[in-house]
This record gives structure tokens, sequence and C-alpha cells, in this order.
């Protein structure tokens, strides 16, 4: 199991789905790996991703992000994966 919690924090964003941000905390940090992947959001920051073997940037997060979503620091988030049998 990569992550598991019981208090994430729900960031609804227009035409985006529903992103829940887990406290670094509930992941295992050890099974991934940083990425060189930044990307730009204007409301929320600056995102750093992290990576497992088969799955490049799967986890994100804003290490300091925009005053207007202070909370989602030290939080992660993550991309749905396909889990069904191939």
């Amino acid at each position: 199991m990569l992550a598991e919690s019981d208090r994430p924090l729900v960031l609804k964003e227009t035409g985006c789905p529903v992103r829940y941000y887990l406290p670094a905390e509930d992941v295992r940090l050890d099974l991934l790996t940083p990425s060189d992947t930044h990307t730009y959001c204007p409301f929320k920051g600056t995102a750093s991703y992290w990576s497992l073997p088969d799955a490049p940037d799967l986890v994100w997060g804003y290490p300091d992000p925009k005053p207007d979503v202070v909370a989602i620091k030290d939080h992660l988030c993550f991309y749905e994966v396909d889990s069904s049998p191939a």
C-alpha cells in the first residue's frame, strides 16, 4: 500500500476532478523517487512530483503553495491509476 489516510484535504477546481491531498505522513515516501518535473498553477503555485518505477510523476505536491491554499502544504495528491486486471 502506497498511502492510507482518514484525513484528506478535498480540493475542488472548476473543470478538474475533485482532488484529495493526503498528509505526507500518510504516504509511503520511501517508495517514491523525486522527479525533475515541476509544473505551475496560477492558483496554487509550483508543484513538485514523485514517481514509482512503473508510474512516472504519479504523485505531486506544493512545497510552497500560494497563501490562499496554504493548507495543502505538506500534503500529496495522486493521479488515478487503473488497477483493473489486464
